[in-house]
């Protein structure tokens, strides 16, 4: 078998042709044998079992409805494989589930072969991957380099080439920091999107499992399938997974202001940090610098608040009766919360509501934000010297986004000027997955990089799908509701998403209407019209009335006809109400009239 890329796009390529499951599952073997790194994998399924799951599944005619269908992945042992030990990397705690975890059930049913189980942080508490009594994974990119936790045998297997795909899960950082070491993409969804059933919990009620991937398209397809509403995790939301979208053409992205920044002497990492928001600019984003100052004051009552007391509610029993079975570092950091009292507890939560007040106007000004994945790097020997506080810089960008709610992807752009992988975390409010997402797959696409240590270039990008959804509706925009302009800010809090940018049937006028800001264009059929410029953005149907609301006379939603003959429902304008407005016409549109003024 050639040396196949493991992403899904060139695994379905091979599907078509004649490859089979059995195929890939030895290849896979093969791989993970060549690799010989027993840190990677905890427990590694028999080779047998993996080929009779692979031998199970239908032709590959007949798997329309298994989107994952002959795609080897793994899970980290924090995460329920039914008949193999859940140890959480602790063999003291292991237990044997019945079930699977219900995100992992979701995925075998839609095709996916489960490979075993992957190394972690104990308990998932740590940033660096090496807080293990298990042989320490070695990082993909470069062994000097920490592997990165507490997902760090998922990342690893991921940028290895070994799978597909693998689970992680995320509760300060988990999914992106190793992510980021190892050159892959790594997506943190929204909280409750992906089901904890089946979980060891480290902070239940900010704990969500993660996916690391070569692409971000196999990350969000991976997304689509696992996500559903569960009723037995109280923490399940019923959040719908959109369609990877395009970024639209003009996008407010908040980043730390300069003195904001935080390298820790890294002046190669600032520099990464500088292109890639130049690059940001390039593809036509306004970069908005915001004081973090309250993230980061959010980020430290992860740790070094009453938060800590969650992850020792998760092992309670444990740290009472068998500490000396917990990982000495584990241990120390866990062992905080005996110093906290349920005072502490409602102080912290009064804390974070006041930073929330606080940091919420600069989160609506941007459309998202982009941080550095990592500060800096962090090598073994570093923590050698030092456990704790290279793992507490590792988690500078990270610590925050829970608390505050936010979605997240961590993604690869072009190597530092030292060689080692650069990588950026775009952040968005919950339920704007497909937003970051489609914005991180054209970043990727420009980073010039190759898929993890596996040396294969990041695929082409497979067109976005320039349609509203089953339960969305088309909506055309031609003034301040597109993107970059005052009010799109009412169709992304409703969860809108950006389609296409293109042009009206050359059959309207547009007009800048009378009274207050020039914000309010209208727009009107017209015999002797001319092609207007506009954006067709998706938006959920049930938000439609929510919408509506905010549309003033003498504006209205009606249907256009746009410039290739499809019709599509958008904002028209009464005709009286143009009596006394400015026909604006000759520039074309919205855009061009007010660059114009």
């Amino acid at each position: 078998m050639p040396d196949l890329p493991f992403d899904l796009a060139s695994l379905r390529a091979a599907y078509a042709t004649g490859t089979t499951p059995v195929d890939v599952v030895e290849d896979v073997y093969r791989r993970i044998a060549a690799h010989a790194d027993p840190g990677v994998f905890i427990h590694l399924l028999p080779k047998e079992q993996a080929l009779a799951a692979a031998r199970a599944l239908p032709p590959f005619a007949d798997a329309a409805d298994m989107p994952l269908w002959g795609i080897p992945f793994a899970i980290k042992d924090n995460i329920d494989l039914a008949g193999v030990p859940t140890t959480a990397g602790c063999p003291a705690y292991a237990y044997t589930p019945e079930a699977d975890a219900h995100c992992v059930a979701r995925l075998r049913r839609a095709g996916a072969i489960a490979i075993g189980k992957t190394n972690l942080d104990q308990f998932a508490t740590g940033l660096v991957g090496v807080r293990s009594p298990y042989p320490i994974p070695r990082n993909a990119i470069d062994p000097a380099i920490v592997p990165g936790g507490s997902s760090s045998g998922s990342a690893v297997a991921v940028a290895a080439g070994l799978v597909g795909f693998a689970l992680g899960t995320d509760t300060a950082g988990s999914g992106r920091v190793p992510a980021a070491l190892n050159n892959i993409v790594g997506l943190k969804p929204s909280l409750g999107m992906l089901s904890c059933g089946g979980v060891v919990p480290a902070c239940r009620s900010l704990d969500t499992i993660s996916i690391f991937a070569l692409t971000v398209a196999d990350a969000h397809a991976v997304l689509a399938v696992a996500a559903a509403f569960d009723p037995a995790d109280a923490y399940s939301r019923p959040l719908p997974v959109r369609p990877l979208s395009p970024p639209p053409p003009a996008l407010r992205i908040g980043v730390p202001d300069p003195a904001g920044r935080r390298f820790f002497g890294d002046t190669v990492q600032a520099a990464s940090f500088a292109a890639s928001l130049t690059q940001l600019e390039a593809m036509g984003a306004d970069i908005v610098e915001l004081d973090f100052e309250p993230l980061y004051a959010v980020a430290e009552l992860l740790y070094d608040g009453p938060w800590v007391a969650e992850r020792y509610a998760a092992i309670e029993a444990m740290m009472r009766d068998r500490p000396e079975a917990v990982h000495p570092v584990t241990r120390q950091v866990i062992a905080k919360a005996e110093n906290y009292t349920a005072v502490d507890a409602f102080r912290g939560v009064y804390r974070l509501m006041e930073l929330k007040q606080r940091v919420a106007p600069a989160l609506a000004a941007v459309d998202l934000l982009c941080v550095p994945s990592i500060p800096t790097f962090v090598t073994r020997a570093d923590l050698e010297a030092d456990p704790l506080g290279p793992n507490t810089r590792l988690g500078t960008y990270t610590n925050f986004v829970n608390l505050l709610d936010l979605c997240g992807i961590a993604v690869p752009v072009a190597p530092r000027s030292d060689g080692r992988p650069g990588g950026v975390t775009l952040l968005a409010a919950a339920g704007r997955d497909h937003a970051v997402a489609g914005l991180a797959a054209a970043l990727h696409a420009t980073a010039g990089v190759t898929c993890g240590a596996t040396g294969h270039p990041v695929p082409a990008a497979a067109p976005a799908i320039a349609g509203a959804g089953p339960d969305e509706i088309a909506l055309a925009v031609v003034g301040a509701h597109m993107s970059g302009l005052p009010l799109n800010g009412d169709l992304t809090r409703l969860g809108g998403r950006f389609l296409r940018r293109t042009r009206t049937a050359p059959c309207y006028r547009l007009y800048a209407l009378p009274g207050g800001p020039p914000h309010k264009p209208g727009l009107v059929r017209h015999d002797d019209g001319a092609a207007i410029e506009l954006e067709v953005w998706a938006l959920p149907e049930r938000a439609l009335g929510a919408f509506l609301r905010t549309v003033p006379a003498p504006l209205g939603i009606g249907t256009l006809t746009l410039e290739e003959g499809s019709p599509v429902k958008g904002f028209l304008c009464e005709a009286i109400g143009v009596r006394e407005a400015a026909d604006i016409t000759v520039h074309g549109g919205w855009r061009s009239f007010l660059a114009a003024r």
